[in-house]
């Protein structure tokens, strides 16, 4: 698949990620309302759970990248250090050389070196890099990492996987929402003084029900969303990068350097570590291949990555 083919393939996976994550809450909204909803004469929280899919949704297809910005406690660059400024210089000259606006800088304050891109499209795209980045690559591998992630602005991968990182979070406050359910009807049918009977007990049962359902779910919808934000993508991303600085040899120099640091990167979280270049929590799984690797892995095996680019060195 070539990066025209991807960028197609990115935007109709991101609309089937909102059509999936809609359908979920209506989903469960519907349970609710057949087990709970009782005495109503409509559908009152299938409804709910309607509008909180579309609005969550469209929150975080225009907000997210600012979400997940925040989470990682990115700031913007001071242009003063000389370090931070060569990175801005850097990225404007990536951005030209890909023919697309420059995207917004920021650097997150953490050692361990990662980085990635986020947001909806080119014109609204942004750049984190950590100060561990800035501080263990020459220019010439930074610039290999800032063409690595302008090929995912290029590609319209952000946008899939920050509609991922939407859909993931939006599941976990799904659980929390029916947690607080099941708490409210155990306390209420505890403090009625008519009981309820075994319909109030049947309910609470039900509402037990969903909430186990929201909590298995989450995390599991977690690792089969990555199946989107496939290990292709990053194949694909370090081709284009390098097609973009015509150095491969630099991009494998930056993946050998990051992967040399054994530590996580504490500031990402297991939401949005597949937007980075490499796997910040160094699960083991993204170290190995096949069908498995293949379908709960966010990041393919550093080494095979570096062998590719070195490969591409080689051929030129």
């Amino acid at each position: 698949m070539n990066i025209y083919e991807q960028k197609k393939a990115n935007i109709r996976s991101s609309w089937a990620i909102i059509a999936i994550f809609v359908l979920f809450f209506i989903f469960i909204g519907l349970g609710i309302d057949r087990y709970y909803g009782a005495g109503f004469n409509m559908p009152v929280y299938t409804v709910m759970a309607f509008l909180v899919a579309v609005i969550s949704g469209y929150a975080g297809y225009r907000n997210g990248d600012r979400l997940v910005l925040y989470s990682t406690h990115a700031r913007q660059l001071d242009l003063n250090d000389p370090r931070q400024k060569q990175w801005q210089n850097i990225v404007e000259e990536v951005s030209i050389a890909a023919g697309l606006p420059t995207p917004k800088t920021y650097l997150i304050d953490d050692p361990d070196p990662n980085a990635f891109a986020t947001g909806r499209d080119p014109e609204h795209a942004s750049i984190a890099v950590t100060q561990g980045l800035l501080g263990a690559l020459n220019r010439d591998e930074l610039q290999a990492v800032a063409a690595h992630e302008m090929s995912h602005v290029r590609n319209f991968d952000t946008r899939l996987m920050l509609m991922v990182a939407v859909l993931v979070g939006s599941i976990a406050l799904l659980s929390d929402w029916a947690a607080r359910m099941l708490f409210y009807r155990r306390t209420g049918r505890r403090s009625s003084s008519s009981g309820g009977g075994s319909s109030g007990g049947g309910a609470a049962l039900i509402i037990i029900g969903i909430w186990l359902i929201a909590v298995i779910l989450a995390p599991i919808l977690s690792q089969l969303m990555a199946m989107f934000v496939s290990r292709r993508r990053e194949y694909l991303a370090d081709a284009s990068g390098a097609e973009l600085t015509r150095n491969p040899l630099a991009l494998a120099g930056a993946l050998e350097k990051i992967s040399s640091y054994t530590g996580p990167t504490r500031s990402i979280n297991q939401g949005t570590a597949h937007l980075c270049i490499e796997d910040p929590k160094g699960n083991s799984i993204n170290l190995k291949e096949g069908r498995l690797a293949d379908l709960f892995a966010t990041h393919p095996p550093i080494n095979k990555r570096i062998e590719i680019l070195k490969q591409m060195a080689y051929a030129r």
